[in-house]
Formats: structure tokens, C-alpha cells, sequence
């Protein structure tokens, strides 16, 4: 981990979790691609209405990162890369974004919590997230539905 607040929240939880002391150290990520989307999203997190989030999977791959899985922890910081909380994943599922329902929304916990918000704003990020790529997001397209709970923090 290059983060040293990260690097120092994941001592203080392996201090009172011994049981994951030989787990890999966790990925160091933020929220969003925007400091008010990223500050939100966390604020979210740290109050347990978020215990979702969704990449794409073309663009994991594009950016030649792995996929999540069930049992992984990631640092969550803030824009500015401090460590705010650590959340453990709980399940991953692939689904063409078409088949994203109300009650998946309400997981991401964003917004007002509808599909439709979770569908305009997840089709902003994607096309920007994708634009560099010269892709574009299509209704077709595998989201990465990553469910986690709050663990620390």
C-alpha cells in the first residue's frame, strides 16, 4: 500500500481482527471519478446506506484490473486520500446493465435510491470512465455488481 493513512487503518483493524492478519492487503480506492461524487458516495458508506457500487467490467479490463471477489477488502478514502473505512465484499455478480433492478439501486443507496437516478448517473460515469477508451456504454454492456458491508471505520 502507498497510502499511509490506508496503510495505517488497515494495521488498526488487523490490530482487532487477527483472524485476517494473513489476508492480501486490501486495494486503496475512492469513489467516483469527482471530488463531490467521491466526498458523497464515502459519506454514504460511513453511514451504511451505500453497500454497493458498480464498475463496468470493459473498463476493469481496459484498465487491465482484476475482478472483485467475495471476501475482498478495499480502503475507502476521500478525494483527497484519506482512509475514512474499510468494507468487505460480499458479493460480486456480473449483469448487462438492462438488467440493474429497483432494489439493486437502493443497495448503491445514492440519490433519491430509484433505478432511474442509478441508471443516469451510472450512464454519465460509464461514458466518461469509457471516453478515453474511445468506447461508449451500451444497455448491453456487464456492470460488476459489487455488494460489501461496512468493517471498520
Amino acid at each position: 500500500m502507498d497510502n499511509a493513512s490506508a496503510r495505517n487503518m488497515w494495521g488498526d483493524y488487523l490490530d482487532k481482527h487477527l483472524e485476517d492478519a494473513f489476508v492480501e492487503a486490501p486495494k486503496t480506492i475512492h469513489f467516483c471519478d469527482n471530488e463531490k461524487d467521491a466526498n458523497e458516495c464515502l459519506d454514504l458508506v460511513l453511514k451504511n446506506v451505500k453497500r454497493a457500487t458498480s464498475p463496468s467490467l470493459l473498463g476493469l479490463q481496459l484498465r487491465n484490473e482484476p475482478l472483485p471477489k467475495i471476501g475482498d477488502f478495499l480502503v475507502i478514502t476521500d478525494w483527497d486520500g484519506k482512509a475514512k473505512c474499510i468494507v468487505k465484499t460480499t458479493t460480486v455478480k456480473l449483469k448487462p446493465m438492462f438488467s440493474i433492478d429497483d432494489a439493486y439501486a437502493q443497495k448503491e443507496g445514492e440519490g433519491d435510491k430509484s433505478l432511474a437516478y442509478w441508471k443516469k448517473t451510472h450512464w454519465d460515469y460509464y461514458t466518461r470512465e469509457l471516453a478515453e477508451f474511445n468506447r461508449e456504454p451500451r444497455e448491453s454492456m456487464i456492470v460488476v455488481c459489487q455488494e460489501f458491508v461496512k468493517v471498520f471505520g
